[in-house]
């Protein structure tokens, strides 16, 4: 991939480019259409279709990929939804989408800073239609809804205790010497690296041990109850990734990026094994990790990302979407922790790819080349430009330096989806986030 010699961004120079994408624009009907369902059908072969967002806090986004996973799971037999999200935040979801329990994960689950990520009217209206979805199917056709983070370590570590609580005691004890190595930073996990890096003993082997004991244990219990196993062992995998992950946060965030993103992968890697053959995967995610990293500064910089590894994986059978906006409103923080608020979003720079898609004039598009055969298209999105990428945190007064990137938007994506102007999503219940650091401090992307 040719990389820019200097850190400048091309601006589109001629009106070729827009006129380009116009041609190959298709424009967006209304969500809940049969028009917008059946445009997605060509991405209905795929094994793994990965799709993006611009930020977290989008109203638009939420309800664009819903409609987009609907349609693939009614008419293409994808059985699993797996998004950013922790493992046992996740997993009261899927009790409920599947019908195993009707918890009320609305209040239960997402406590911890950015509650508003997950814990919103956008994410119910599709969960809720899930649960529908499965009512009159059997137990083992019925679609997933899983959790892919690193950073629920003591939720997780909970979750191993309790599973080994109802099924063996010895097991369950010596799980809990294991783990108590890692007790004194339950309530501030982050500040486990620091202590490490300044002398500290690391909690590696224990929880390196704790996962080869429950594995061991794997054909008697997947026999006796597979599914409870399953969720054991994916908590204490997510345990063994975390205690890593805080031990090297402070090493640089390009080795804790990367060991959070191939744990994400790892972990879809692990619902497919498991759900078998016919296993098909929606993922939820921010585009800086659904996108190649290859095709980014992040990439150029170290970092790689689900979306490449999927990519190196699957190949054309895992797909990339991207989605972008100009301008509008998005629910966001100000700094780690503070409390939620609605920001304006700032026009796009003139020197972006959210630019070049504003100037075609469509308020709401599809661009594929995933299929498309023109090599013009291909040439044009060849070209590195920003863009634009808001996490939890939504600084404008900075944005060039906090939320700018660049990309080859060709080899980033396989498709692209152009939203004009957006809104915030609406959080569920108390906008304040339980008390105390957030296991995600200091990233969370």
């Amino acid at each position: 991939m040719r990389k820019l010699s200097d850190t400048r961004s091309a601006a589109p120079e001629t009106l070729e480019h827009v006129e380009l994408l116009r041609r190959h624009a298709i424009s967006l009907p209304a969500l809940d259409s049969e028009a917008f369902a059946s445009l997605f059908d060509r991405y209905g072969d795929a094994r793994v279709v990965l799709i993006g967002e611009a930020s977290h806090g989008t109203s638009e986004f939420y309800r664009t990929r819903a409609a987009i996973t609907r349609r693939l799971i009614e008419r293409h037999g994808f059985n699993i939804v797996a998004v950013e999200a922790d493992w046992p935040d996740a997993a009261r979801i899927d009790q409920h989408v599947r019908r195993q329990r009707l918890t009320d994960w609305e209040r239960q689950a997402f406590q911890r800073f950015p509650t508003w990520m997950w814990r919103n009217l956008e994410v119910a209206e599709f969960c809720d239609w899930l649960n529908r979805f499965n009512r009159d199917l059997p137990y083992e056709r019925r679609v997933e809804f899983r959790g892919l983070d690193v950073y629920s370590m003591v939720a997780s570590i909970r979750a191993v205790l309790d599973y080994l609580d109802k099924t063996d005691i010895q097991a369950a004890q010596a799980a809990r010497e294991r783990y108590g190595c890692l007790m004194p930073w339950r309530d501030t996990p982050a500040r486990y690296g620091r202590d490490v890096l300044y002398g500290h003993q690391s909690c590696k082997e224990a929880v390196i041990e704790q996962l080869r004991s429950l594995l061991e244990l794997r054909l008697e219990a997947l026999g006796r109850d597979g599914e409870d196993f399953f969720e054991a062992t994916q908590n204490a995998r997510v345990v063994q990734a975390a205690e890593h992950y805080y031990r090297i946060m402070y090493h640089g965030s390009s080795a804790s990026w990367n060991l959070r993103d191939r744990h994400m992968f790892d972990t879809l890697r692990h619902l497919l094994e498991h759900r078998g053959p016919e296993a098909r995967a929606v993922v939820w995610a921010h585009n800086s990790h659904i996108g190649n990293a290859n095709a980014t500064a992040m990439g150029w910089a170290g970092e790689f990302n689900i979306g490449e590894l999927c990519r190196t994986a699957w190949g054309r059978d895992a797909v990339l979407i991207g989605m972008g906006t100009d301008r509008g409103e998005v629910a966001c923080a100000s700094e780690w922790d503070e409390p939620m608020r609605i920001k304006r979003v700032c026009p796009s720079r003139p020197d972006s790819w959210e630019r070049l898609f504003l100037q075609t004039g469509f308020p709401a598009t599809l661009t594929d080349w995933r299929d498309n055969p023109s090599i013009e298209l291909r040439a044009a999105l060849s070209e590195t430009l920003l863009e634009r990428a808001i996490g939890v945190i939504y600084r404008p007064e900075s944005e060039r330096q906090s939320h700018y990137f660049e990309a080859v938007l060709a080899e980033q994506f396989d498709a692209w989806i152009w939203l004009e102007e957006t809104h915030a999503v609406t959080p569920l219940g108390p906008r304040q986030p339980q008390a105390g650091q957030a296991e995600t401090y200091p990233f969370g992307e």
